[in-house]
């Protein structure tokens, strides 16, 4: 099976594989897997989550954007209950709260 491995060169070359037909199937987020064009083209299946280690993801916000209040209202949104709902419907795991960062928190100016 190996020679009939395809490798993309990250999650979303795998998925663009998938969906033109270059590949039969791929190994590819689950936030892509939902994605309304990727379900009109075929089904997706979960992998067991101890399968894999966990991808960890995070956020930035960047200085030139750090003034902008939308900027800041999108930060705090993802936070809440209904951001994360957000989230999870569109295929990302959200760890409970007591997960800690592994990078320190953010020390820019205060959110609002």
């Amino acid at each position: 099976m190996q020679d009939r491995l395809v490798l993309g060169e990250n999650v979303a070359q795998a998925a663009q594989f998938a969906a033109s037909g270059a590949a039969d199937a791929g190994l590819i987020a689950l936030s892509l897997a939902l994605a309304p064009d990727m379900q009109r083209r075929g089904r997706h299946r979960l992998l067991p989550p101890d399968a894999y280690p966990p991808i960890e993801q995070g956020a930035v916000v960047l200085r030139r954007a750090a003034a902008r209040p939308e900027v800041w209202a999108l930060w705090r949104f993802v936070q809440q209950p209904e951001g994360r709902a957000v989230l999870r419907r569109y295929g990302f795991f959200i760890p409970d709260s007591t997960a800690q960062p592994t990078e320190r928190p953010w020390t820019g100016p205060p959110p609002g």
